[in-house]
């Protein structure tokens, strides 16, 4: 597996995971992992950090060698 192959995919999986919170957060989806109810705050930061890996990963997958 080349090095742009795997930004790329790392990249896409990323911007899944950024949708999936933007999903959450249009919603207002509630959130359960057993007994705790899971903040919305924890979903603008992982859509935050998602975001960022998203781009990175995409921008280096792009970028010229």
């Amino acid at each position: 597996m080349t090095s742009k192959l795997y930004f790329m995919i790392s990249g896409l999986v990323f911007v899944l995971v950024a949708l999936l919170h933007v999903y959450r957060i249009a919603t207002s989806g509630n959130l359960v992992i057993g007994a705790m109810s899971v903040p919305m705050s924890v979903s603008w930061i992982a859509l935050i950090l998602a975001a960022a890996l998203a781009f990175f990963g995409l921008r280096f997958a792009s970028s010229k060698d």
